[in-house]
């Protein structure tokens, strides 16, 4: 914390004197607050510089463009278009993300490319990973507040398989002399092949596919969206330590193990708290195996016969950091504008989101 109170010292006596007196106008509260966002997350270091003296048209600068994607997220832009249109018309952003005097802003279809290199190379992730190594590797985490939200998108959802036809017994039953059904075989849970995986391993099993997705929402009411759903992991100050995007339509405990053990490579902490769709046995055995105390709410049908003790009732409070962090991620930095269609690329906008959050959060920390 000392480290970043230093960082945040020579940000407000360098940078920002820097920028009153080499932009053309006085930069807004806006300008600055994007600006501390950018140096603190660097996000020009992940992506590779442009090539000089290749032959041909040389491409347009994409540490640039990564950095102008940043600004989408922190002014909360919804789409490219809205973007380009706020790079013409405010010549400080312009110059914030790197642009030079004059410079012509790029065409949406350059925008486009580069998110489309952006998604595929999985700068979003790796940036993250980064921030969170540099800022909280050697910190002890209190309570890791785990769960999930829905991210509607504006695709077909994919056709899923039909199930085979349910088949009849050939022999009557011994009492009533009727032929009876054959339930249909349910696949195999998840979990148990979870434990004997690696994370990566895990994860590469989880759907991703746009589908449909339905649950009970904070008010009990039943509903349903097409899109996607995203998996986050969150310290007890609100940042975000390991985001996964899967299908709509998966469960959230599916999730739960790769991502203990990925979230437990990146940080030191004690508790992980959960809600009543993470109450299963083998997510409680793999984060005691991490080292973790695992809370998770009791299932509605068990909270009379197997109650919380009021210690971890009160620890259970603190999951609602998680729910205020995605409610900034939707409201502050575009998860509820998602514009661009299939897995790589919208885990790759909510990436944008999810370090902009990161960044935000850790310099509300020291002011």
């Amino acid at each position: 914390m000392q480290t970043l109170s230093r960082w945040w010292a020579r940000v407000q006596g360098r940078l920002f004197s820097h920028l009153e007196l080499n932009l053309p106008q006085l930069p807004t509260a806006q300008h600055k607050r994007l600006a501390a966002v950018l140096e603190l997350v660097r996000i020009e270091e992940h992506v590779a510089a442009p090539v000089v003296g290749k032959a041909g048209r040389p491409p347009c600068d994409r540490q640039v463009l990564a950095r102008a994607f940043v600004a989408k997220a922190v002014f909360n832009l919804p789409d490219t278009d809205a973007l380009i249109e706020r790079l013409a018309a405010d010549e400080n952003l312009r110059l914030i993300c790197g642009l030079r005097p004059g410079q012509k802003v790029p065409s949406p279809a350059t925008f486009s490319r580069a998110f489309g290199e952006f998604a595929e190379s999985r700068l979003g992730d790796r940036v993250h990973e980064a921030l969170v190594s540099a800022h909280l590797k050697d910190t002890l985490v209190g309570h890791i507040s785990r769960d999930a939200t829905e991210i509607e998108a504006r695709e077909k959802p994919a056709k899923k398989p039909e199930p085979e036809p349910e088949q009849e017994t050939s022999e009557p039953t011994p009492k009533t002399g009727k032929r009876r059904r054959k339930r249909q075989k349910q696949a195999p849970s998840r979990h148990p092949r979870q434990i004997t995986q690696t994370a990566e391993e895990a994860i590469a099993e989880l759907p991703t596919a746009c589908d449909k997705g339905c649950k009970h929402n904070s008010k009990g009411q039943f509903s349903t969206w097409i899109g996607y759903k995203l998996h986050l992991d969150v310290n007890d100050a609100g940042l975000p330590l390991f985001a996964l995007t899967t299908s709509a339509s998966l469960h959230d405990s599916q999730a739960a193990i790769p991502m203990a053990r990925i979230t437990a490579g990146r940080v030191t902490a004690l508790y992980e708290v959960m809600d009543s769709a993470y109450a299963a046995e083998p997510i409680r055995d793999v984060c005691r195996s991490l080292g973790h105390v695992p809370i998770i709410e009791p299932h509605p049908l068990q909270r009379k016969t197997k109650p919380l003790d009021p210690a971890a009732e009160r620890r259970l409070d603190e999951r609602t950091v998680v729910e205020r962090a995605y409610s900034r991620l939707k409201d502050e930095f575009g998860a509820r504008s998602v514009r661009v269609r299939g897995y790589a690329k919208v885990h790759t906008h909510l990436m944008f989101g999810v370090i902009t959050l990161f960044a935000d959060a850790l310099i509300k920390l020291v002011t």
